[in-house]
């Protein structure tokens, strides 16, 4: 599109624009401020001349205490001399910015404010004989010292004496919602102006100068090595084809910049851990062979303990490193998995034979309970599946933390999934914690030279297994109550593996 073409557009919808706008603004204003008018006074029917003659909406206030009166005179005109029940209509009345005044042969009887202006009651037109009682009066509107009041008279007779009854309501000026309607018009079209204004000169400039900052900005930014940044547009002439291959190549460059950036992060992560989870086993072999060297083992026994000390540190070494050593194949996706079909009861049930004896010898009972059928199967690696329950249920011997330590593990079906839960009565994790414990390297203990021990890579290492089972785990724990780790597997169905054999035969 041409430039001057594109000027003439910008001029012809500065001006249409606007108006457009403030028809639609003026029209959902002005209904807002009715139906506030009514809402806030309890009153229907405003409209546009309600707002226009605010004596039509002052009247319309006291609708209802005008037809009462009125029944009341027809029907037993002496409450009307009874003070009380004037008093109540008069509380209703309060309410709404109006109160009743009564006389009685010229004499007030009742004056539902006493702050009212003593030259306002003295003024009030006095009983005038008969008098037609039109069904929604208006009322008449009077002056009296600094304020305008809408009274309503009302005269009857009762038992020969003259009775009057005002219902006077004090008028402001403007109405609320007129002001804050003018207001909020006039503050429409101020913000449609500035806003078509800003839009139009906006587009104008995106437009035809706005492409050619944005590459040469763009362009800099490159050079400077800076690539967080977006470059998008809509267009489809030659700025877009330009805008899209120059983002491509922006996209390209910071990919392998983030790889670049994440994999030194992740090796000096990795080898901070393993340098800070090597020192305390090595420290302590380093403490013990010491104390041999000067002589402090000068027993058989002490010996005896400092040499069996020393085996068992090498051994938490060797299983760290073989901890670590499967994590990063894991990790890399280079570890290798033998698929079977294994069947739930037999399986589970040789785990918990395996794993009883180790935590009977713990002082710590494990309990067992699957609901699935004897011939409930799913497609697992046997060895890695184990590791995950060993790695789970070693990290909730580790956080026991007391004598009676009881670990229950359940199987039930899900439809066409399991779903295994390990429990613990430990202390539990933080809520705010849950979220990271699958972390690698994570542990729930501020400082990683916890007395418990262990690579902080078990669970880490149990979620990538069960993730590459098609599975997922998670956890669940309340403090000092315990932790429940959940893992669901896919159940292993014979019609699936009939179409996978037919697939196969297909693809030979």
């Amino acid at each position: 599109m041409k430039f001057r073409t594109k000027i003439k557009i910008s001029f012809s919808l500065l001006i249409s624009i606007p108006i457009m706008l403030m028809i639609v603004a003026m029209f959902a204003i002005f209904n807002m401020q009715v139906k506030d008018v009514e809402d806030s006074y309890g009153i229907k029917g405003v409209g546009l001349e309600g707002l226009a003659n605010q004596t039509k909406i002052y009247s319309k206030l006291t609708e209802n205490e005008y037809d009462t009166i009125i029944s009341d005179i027809k029907e037993t005109p002496e409450k009307l001399a009874d003070v009380k029940y004037i008093s109540k209509l008069n509380d209703s009345l309060n309410k709404k910015d109006s109160f009743i005044i009564a006389k009685q042969d010229g004499v007030v009887i009742f004056n539902g404010c006493e702050d009212s202006e003593a030259d306002m009651v003295d003024k009030l037109p006095n009983y005038r004989g008969s008098y037609e009682y039109p069904k929604t009066p208006e009322g008449n509107s009077y002056i009296y010292g600094d304020y305008k009041y809408l009274v309503k008279q009302i005269n009857f007779k009762v038992k020969g004496d003259d009775e009057s009854v005002y219902i006077v309501t004090l008028m402001q000026p403007v109405l609320p919602q007129i002001k804050i309607m003018i207001i909020e018009i006039v503050v429409s079209f101020i913000l449609i102006t500035i806003f078509t204004t800003v839009v139009l000169l906006f587009w104008l400039q995106r437009s035809i100068g706005k492409p050619l900052e944005k590459m040469a900005e763009a362009t800099t930014r490159i050079a400077q090595g800076d690539l967080d940044f977006k470059i998008q547009t809509d267009k489809k002439d030659e700025f877009g084809d330009l805008y899209n291959d120059f983002e491509n190549m922006r996209i390209r460059l910071k990919e392998s910049a983030e790889e670049r950036i994440k994999f030194d992060e992740e090796n000096r992560e990795i080898l901070s851990n393993i340098s800070h989870d090597l020192k305390t086993p090595l420290t302590s072999i380093k403490g013990y062979i010491e104390g041999i060297r000067d002589g402090v083992a000068n027993t058989p026994s002490k010996m005896d303990k400092y040499i069996k000390t020393i085996y068992n540190k090498t051994n938490d070494m060797e299983k760290l490193i073989a901890e670590l050593s499967l994590y990063t194949k894991i990790d890399n996706n280079t570890a290798t998995y033998d698929f079977k079909k294994v069947k739930v009861d037999e399986y589970f049930s040789d785990c918990v034979e395996e794993i009883s004896v180790e935590l009977e010898s713990k002082n710590i009972m494990l309990t067992y309970f699957n609901y699935t059928d004897k011939d409930c199967m799913v497609i697992a690696d046997p060895e890695r599946l184990k590791r995950v329950i060993n790695n789970i249920i070693s990290n909730s011997v580790k956080y026991i933390g007391h004598k009676k330590g009881a670990v229950n593990i359940r199987i039930t079906d899900e439809n066409d999934k399991i779903h295994v839960e390990i429990e613990d009565n430990g202390k539990g994790i933080a809520k705010e914690e849950l979220p990271y414990i699958f972390d690698r390297f994570y542990r729930t203990d501020s400082s990683r030279n916890s007395d418990q021990g262990g690579s902080g890579i078990g669970l880490a290492i149990a979620k990538k297994i069960i993730e590459m089972h098609g599975g997922k785990i998670w956890a669940s724990s309340m403090e000092n109550t315990g932790t429940i780790i959940h893992f669901v597997l896919n159940k292993y169905r014979e019609e699936e593996e009939a179409v996978e054999d037919e697939q196969k035969n297909i693809n030979d």
